[in-house]
């Protein structure tokens, strides 16, 4: 332990390094920075805070911003937490074509000269950044994944918790089975397919000598709705840089004509109750999915799933696996976070990272064999019983209490109706 307080003190300096500040992709549509940038941006900022104190360092969260007319939103891209940006402002770049940004962005992150009006002392050795965030969305897990392999480093897709640390490693592959410290590591954690074990993702350089490599940037995509934006200071002041893209003709074969926006079919803010289904419905998927459907359109209900639904891990025919097993329904930080009055959770066990998108409920409801879920901490009623059971049961109540009041409504409609004539 001594070994390793004392490299941990030795990285507590200002020594010169070739990969250094945190770099977050922004995006934009139609010239409005996307709110789950700032989201990311926001913990961006908390998380080298904290850097700059361990350290005693001086590095920077710089936001990358690509577009045409997006000058502008550089400066509330510094009053949301960003030391600088670096704002490339072209034609070519209205429109997000995967080619044309992969070779952007590579190009500012990899340039020393681009940062040298944010860190001068620093333009001589700078190869890379150290860290870098992008959305996890669908153009940010797209341009994630190559603009990391245009840089020749690793990425961790979908993740929702970051910590910056000093790890003590042991490993057959990278460390020749050695022990060796490696400071300033970001850890990335993202939910396993179970929902209820965190895995952690590290991109570590190969330290054993006969395959030895650097692996930087150190870079992640972020689930949108994960974190929160700091508060806005108008008062906070930065650098903001103008870069000037490269382009060749091969760049500019790709043409988009023309962008319209599609909202997620998926409106649960719509929706004053919500009913998700997880892999309780294994028992016969097919028939219980026609259950909860019927269940959800009595009570004018949205549908949800868990995570695991979303990786199709049944079988189903092309109609149900089309329309409920996409990722847009998905429930919890993976997905949509809801606060419907009423969320029926149907063969749920509750994961925390589903219970964090819908624990704000009015009124919860689980249904559930298993009375030691973790779902019945969080709820106000629980029903232990398999859903084949319950729903039925259910639906035949409803069905008796609502119906007869559709009834007495009918009636009264008529009796008014006739009175008036």
């Amino acid at each position: 332990m001594n070994m390793l307080n004392k490299i941990i003190n030795n990285h507590k300096t200002n020594i010169k390094e070739n990969y250094i500040h945190l770099f977050v992709i922004i995006e934009s549509i139609n010239n409005n920075i996307v709110p789950a940038s700032l989201e990311m941006l926001g913990e961006a900022r908390r998380l080298m805070d904290h850097f700059n104190l361990t350290y005693h360092s001086n590095e920077k969260v710089i936001a990358v911003l690509l577009g045409d007319g997006i000058k502008d939103l550089s400066q509330e891209l510094i009053f949301y937490g960003a030391d600088a940006v670096i704002y490339a402002d072209n034609p070519n770049l209205k429109y997000s074509i995967n080619k044309i940004y992969t070779k952007v962005i590579s190009q500012i992150v990899s340039d020393s000269n681009s940062i040298k009006e944010i860190s001068p002392d620093y333009v001589s050795e700078f190869k890379k950044p150290r860290y870098m965030f992008f959305l996890a969305d669908n153009i940010g897990r797209h341009l994630s994944a190559t603009v990391l392999a245009e840089l020749d480093s690793g990425l961790a897709s979908d993740i929702n918790k970051l910590v910056i640390s000093d790890l003590e490693i042991k490993h057959q592959h990278k460390t020749n089975g050695k022990t060796i410290i490696y400071p300033k590591i970001l850890e990335m954690y993202r939910p396993d397919f179970s929902g209820f074990l965190w895995t952690t993702i590290l991109c570590l350089d190969n330290k054993n000598p006969d395959i030895e490599k650097e692996f930087h940037p150190q870079a992640c995509s972020i689930i949108p709705g994960a974190f929160q934006p700091i508060i806005k200071d108008t008062k906070r002041t930065g650098t903001i840089v103008d870069y000037k893209p490269k382009f060749d003709h091969d760049d500019l074969k790709i043409k988009v004509l023309k962008q319209e926006l599609v909202k997620n079919p998926f409106q649960f803010e719509n929706y004053e109750v919500i009913i998700s289904f997880g892999r309780g419905i294994k028992e016969n998927p097919q028939e219980n999915i026609k259950l909860i459907e019927k269940l959800a359109k009595f009570l004018d209900a949205e549908i949800g799933i868990s995570l695991p639904i979303s990786k199709k891990i049944f079988s189903l025919n092309e109609k149900y696996d089309t329309l409920y097993i996409t990722p847009n329904r998905v429930i919890g930080t993976s997905g949509r976070k809801v606060t419907p009055k009423i969320y029926i959770a149907v063969g749920i066990s509750g994961a925390v990272q589903h219970l964090e998108g819908m624990k704000e409920s009015d009124f919860i409801i689980a249904i559930n064999p298993d009375e030691n879920s973790p779902i019945k901490d969080v709820c106000d009623i629980f029903i232990k019983g398999q859903m084949e059971d319950v729903i039925p049961i259910l639906l035949e109540e409803l069905e008796k209490q609502l119906g007869q009041t559709k009834e007495e409504k009918e009636k009264e409609i008529r009796v008014n109706t006739y009175g008036k004539l």
